[in-house]
Formats: C-alpha cells, structure tokens, sequence
C-alpha cells in the first residue's frame, strides 16, 4: 500500500505549489485541543501535521517548544496519550500524520513495539531527531520503521558532510527534514543566507523532496524558500500564536496565522 505521504507530496506537484507541515505538541494546550487544532490545521491548508510527543529533555528544540512540553508533561501526557489522539486523528482528517519524538521516547517504549502501534494508529512517519543511521545496527530503528511501512524521515543539520548526507539518503523515503540553521527550534526573523547554499548541496545527494524547517515564521520565509525546497516546516511560530490568543480564540488565530503563510494574492 502506498504511503499517505508519497500521495500527498504527489497532489502538491500536481498543483505545483509548496507543501506546508505543521506542528502541534500532543497535550498542549491540552489533549482535546491538540485534536481540534490538527482539524483547524487542516481546514487552514496544512499539507502534513508533525505529532511532537513531549520530552523532558528535547535537546533540538527552542524555548517555546520546550515549554509546550513541560506543560504537557505536567497534565501527564505520555507516549500512550500520543497513539490514543494520533488513532482519534485518523478518523478525522486526511492529511498525513508524523510522530515527532526523541529516541529516548522510541527506546523506552520498546523499538519494535513503537512502530508497530504508531502504524496501527495511523501514522504515515516518524521523525527521530537523534537516532543516528550509524546506530542502526544495534538499534534496528529503520529496519522496524520499513516493516510497518513508516517512512523514518532523515533530519540533516548545515554542517553535515557529503559523506553523511551519502548515508542518510541510502534508503530515505517521503522527504528529507533539512534544519535551516544549526541549534534549536524557534521562530526568527531572518533566515540565514547560507541556507539556500546548503538546500542545494542536499538536493545533488538526495534524489526525494527537500523540506525545511527551524525559524520559519511568516511568509516572506516560505516565499524566500519555495523555489529552494518542496516542504516549510513551521513549528514554533504557530505555538506562540496559540500562546498570543485568546484560549477560546485559539482555533481562529491558529487558521489565520497558517492561511497568513500560504495565502496566495489575488
């Protein structure tokens, strides 16, 4: 059966546009509200939804994703919590659904196990910042991943090599995650200009779309970046609209802030 994510990337060819994915932490502001959120993101044109499960310790990720996830973790959301709402999603919306989690997450729960319940729970992907490829051989991630049919979604840093970029694309599937700059999540009002340098030296090696994430946050990024790249990743920008509005206004600022990325003029 075919991934939901290779159809969906084939329909945003098909409109010859840039994909959109967008990213809720699971519990924040709170499970039923991460469920409607991912609907709105939806409604709002999101072409795939990152599922992050909370972490106390998420190393990749900014000020306010880290917040988001201390105060999930505070309610008691765990790993469970994240299939339960990801099997609710699925028989809600249409777009497609990636975990995004840190392998300590994946470890715990037990590798195996991990995959084949966030496959029965409708997940299309998995996006494991820090399992790197050259643990594979004890790990048996990727190998796991392929048997339920999730694509394990390479995430490349700007200073990786050719030699690394080489490794991680033996094998990559739906889209490679490309960081557009090194650090931590969080929005910016700039993008740094050696991106573009860096998307292109990742486009030569990987031979599947290129999405980027990692301080996008309006629409002069996303404008900046489409003609670079097939995916924008925004993540923390549409936290802090959640964070900015009203709690019962939450759904409206979230629509409004992601229509404001890829509203096209008329």
């Amino acid at each position: 059966m075919m991934n939901s994510i290779d159809i969906r990337l084939r329909k945003i060819q098909k409109e010859k546009r840039i994909g959109l994915m967008t990213h809720v932490v699971v519990g924040y502001p709170s499970l039923f509200e991460t469920v409607s959120l991912v609907e709105t993101m939806e409604r709002a044109g999101a072409d795939f939804i990152e599922l992050q499960i909370p972490f106390s310790d998420p190393l990749a990720d900014g000020p306010t994703i880290m917040k988001a996830c201390e105060k999930a973790l505070r309610k008691g959301v765990r790993v469970r919590d994240a299939f339960r709402v990801a099997a609710q999603l699925k028989k809600k919306v249409e777009v497609p659904l990636l975990f995004m989690a840190y392998y300590n997450n994946v470890f715990k729960y037990g590798v195996k196990r991990f995959c084949t319940d966030a496959k029965k729970a409708g997940v299309s992907g998995l996006i494991i910042p820090d399992m790197p490829i050259d643990e594979e051989h004890g790990e048996h991630f990727f190998a796991a991943c392929k048997k339920n049919n999730l694509y394990a979604i390479r995430v490349i840093s700007p200073v990786s090599t050719i030699g690394r970029l080489k490794k991680n694309a033996k094998g990559a599937k739906g889209f490679v995650y490309c960081m557009a700059r090194q650090g931590t999540t969080g929005a910016q009002k700039k993008i740094d200009p050696n991106v573009v340098a860096f998307l292109k030296k990742v486009k030569e090696v990987f031979k599947i779309p290129v999405a980027v994430g990692f301080g996008i946050s309006k629409k002069e990024h996303v404008d900046l970046l489409k003609r670079q790249v097939d995916i924008v990743i925004v993540g923390s920008a549409i936290i802090d609209a959640i964070n900015r509005s009203n709690r019962k206004e939450i759904a409206k600022s979230t629509q409004q802030f992601i229509e404001s990325l890829i509203k096209v003029p008329r």
